[in-house]
């Protein structure tokens, strides 16, 4: 079984950090009993999944990713 190369590794790091935060711009307070008109609000209906959807995308480039030096 062969192991990733450290440069996937690192770029695999990095696309989980991307990842949170895009989770991170979608948290907010909750709507709660009191209607909240933030809960529809540009960063957390829009910026925050197309962050994550990137940073999956980048998850997938870093795994599938080969270092062209040998």
């Amino acid at each position: 079984m062969k192991t990733l190369p450290k440069l996937n590794l690192i770029l695999i790091g990095v696309s989980f950090i991307i990842i949170v935060v895009g989770f991170a711009l979608m948290v907010g307070d909750p709507s709660g009993e009191v209607y909240n008109p933030d809960i529809f609000s540009f960063r957390r209906i829009t910026v925050g999944p197309m962050i994550s959807l990137f940073g999956f995308v980048f998850m997938l480039f870093a795994i599938l990713f080969r270092s062209k030096k040998k």
